[in-house]
């Protein structure tokens, strides 16, 4: 304890040991991870240091883009860009109902909202690439596989997070509709919906970002969209073909994110 001009100032309490802990118990756990005779990842370092001409040849080529690749890109790029477009908006429609199903002031009762919340945790624990590969084992190569499986990935994501925000959001205004009588779909339609649109937009427009990465991806397994040019090029080891085919994907996203970002501050 210490004084200034007769006032006590109390002593800095030390953080050190818990910051020493906290360091301590960071490296311990890394340390784990990649010890494969304690369980962990195996990490061959020596296998990078043998191998590094191979990456840095392929970089190399990768920072040299051939740029007559571009007339081929415009027509799988415009199908990436439905199947993004068309899954966005069937998931955003779906995910109105499913969201207020999800939360609990808007779906008080228990039993089917933990069933909506099971099914919803099932369907987001499949990872996209094992539904596309499914799907088009069962109605074969194209953009449908790849529109379902975005619209699966679409509505575990805006559902879960629309739901949260339900969930976090002030409920005084619903205890009062049932006070005056309302039914929950009449309190939900004009309590909840209201709340809700802010975040169901913003997270809408996320998904529509995240539709076009993974569109590009899908097609690696015969989703439709520019992953099958991506897939063709990297067979044949024309990297400086996948460069520019990775620049235009930038663009694109860029472009889509800013009109996302204008959008958003125009919803607010």
């Amino acid at each position: 304890m210490t004084t200034l001009d007769g006032l006590e100032i109390p002593t800095r309490p030390r953080t050190w040991p818990r910051r020493v802990a906290v360091l301590a118990v960071i490296a311990m756990v890394t340390v784990l991870t990649v010890t494969p005779a304690l369980g962990g990842v195996e990490i061959d370092l020596n296998a990078i240091a043998r191998n590094w001409g191979n990456g840095a040849s392929r970089i190399a080529m990768l920072m040299q883009p051939d740029w007559s690749i571009l007339p081929r890109t415009w027509q799988p790029l415009l199908e990436t860009l439905e199947m993004a477009l068309v899954g966005t908006a069937i998931s955003a429609a779906l995910a109105i109902p499913l969201s207020l199903w999800a939360a609990r002031p808007t779906n008080p009762r228990t039993p089917a909202r933990i069933a909506v919340r099971f099914v919803l945790n099932v369907v987001r624990a499949v990872p996209d690439l094992v539904y596309a590969t499914i799907l088009v084992a069962m109605v074969g190569v194209g953009a449908l596989p790849g529109v379902i499986t975005l619209v699966l990935f679409d509505i575990g994501i805006v559902v879960k997070l629309v739901s949260e925000a339900i969930d976090s959001s002030d409920s005084s205004y619903m205890e009062a509709g049932r006070a005056a009588g309302g039914t929950q779909t009449q309190i939900n339609r004009v309590t909840a919906l209201p709340q809700m649109w802010p975040s169901y937009a913003s997270q809408v427009l996320y998904s529509l970002e995240l539709n076009v990465r993974i569109s590009a991806i899908l097609g690696l397994v015969g989703a439709g969209g520019i992953g099958r040019l991506i897939d063709e090029v990297r067979g044949f080891y024309r990297y400086d073909a996948l460069s520019t085919i990775i620049l235009l994907l930038l663009v694109v996203i860029i472009l889509i994110e800013v009109a996302s970002n204008h959008l958003r501050k125009r919803l607010r």
